[in-house]
């Protein structure tokens, strides 16, 4: 028999990165290539296009199950519509007719936190679970959740947004309009804000050494001893702590899959979340799941999309 393919698209504000991918999620063939959002919602769709046709090039087209797409939102995953994402150029795109116009096979589309969730869940660090949380923490903090073994998209296909759970009554304004959301505590953006803060007061911080100064630096700086920057990264993480805690005892999942840029600061980031976990959740949800770091890295996006077309099909 011969050995059938998926196409998996991860669709960013920075890069295009497509893939073909065999149905055990070992990647054949990429492409990478620069969004250049600015250049329009054509240009882009153009690009998206060619990525696909280069990956698939001398490839049956009866051996490609589906192509699948991952994107930020807001979106409407069955409709195959990206409405307005604020990193991309476009507004009520037809992403999935346009792809199956081109190219003739079935096309399935749905956010980058859900694809990165069941791309965790099938290949990495996830794999032979039966419930599991994905979160993400970068620029924003997101999630996605595998519920008796199927990914759960709530009613509006936009479950699990971790971030805007709110943590605290009071808190600095998010990027939502609430205060007090998890993401205005715990995201890379906040504690870069919080630095950026500290650097304009008269605390004695070594952070003031940097013209810029982001999460990154906070991070190398407390790992120096720095007291502000600990007190920083201390009290993010707390929020952190707290918000997996919440997702914890709402899904009683035996995996939580942790991902994003802020988690690859350093051990202290899941040793932080595990110990308010241990603190604050009940014994029954502390004892019977796990905290782990993704496995996926970058790849997490263009294997979700893959693992999408897989599931879908």
């Amino acid at each position: 028999m011969e050995k059938k393919y998926v196409v998996g698209v991860d669709l960013g504000g920075t890069k295009i990165y497509t893939a073909l991918v065999d149905l055990e999620g070992n990647i054949v063939n990429e492409k990478v290539v620069e969004t250049l959002a600015e250049e329009g919602q054509e240009a882009v769709s153009e690009r998206i296009l060619d990525t696909i046709a280069n990956v698939i090039a001398g490839v049956d087209n009866e051996l490609i199950k589906a192509i699948g797409v991952g994107s930020p939102g807001p979106l409407d995953a069955k409709k195959g519509i990206i409405f307005e994402p604020s990193n991309l150029p476009f507004k009520n795109y037809e992403i999935v007719k346009t792809i199956k116009d081109r190219f003739n096979l079935p096309t399935y589309l749905d956010n980058d936190a859900n694809v990165a969730t069941l791309a965790e869940f099938m290949f990495g660090a996830g794999k032979g679970t039966e419930n599991m949380v994905y979160i993400t923490v970068s620029t924003g903090i997101g999630g996605g959740a595998i519920i008796n073994g199927k990914l759960y998209r709530g009613h509006t296909a936009n479950a699990l947004e971790v971030g805007h759970m709110t943590v605290s009554k009071e808190g600095p304004r998010c990027g939502c309009g609430n205060v007090g959301c998890a993401e205005s505590f715990a995201s890379g953006t906040a504690i870069g804000k919080r630095a950026k803060e500290a650097v304009a007061s008269k605390v004695v911080t070594s952070l003031k050494k940097y013209d810029n100064v982001t999460a990154k630096e906070v991070f190398m700086e407390a790992a120096a001893g720095d007291a502000e920057a600990k007190r920083i990264l201390d009290n993010a993480l707390y929020y952190l702590g707290i918000t997996v805690g919440n997702v914890m005892s709402h899904l009683d999942p035996e995996k939580v899959v942790m991902g994003g840029g802020v988690i690859n600061g350093g051990d202290v980031v899941i040793e932080t979340v595990k110990k308010v976990v241990g603190e604050r959740c009940l014994s029954v949800f502390a004892e019977n799941c796990s905290i782990e770091k993704a496995k996926l890295g970058g790849q997490a996006g263009v294997l979700g999309a893959a693992a999408l077309a897989i599931t879908e099909k």
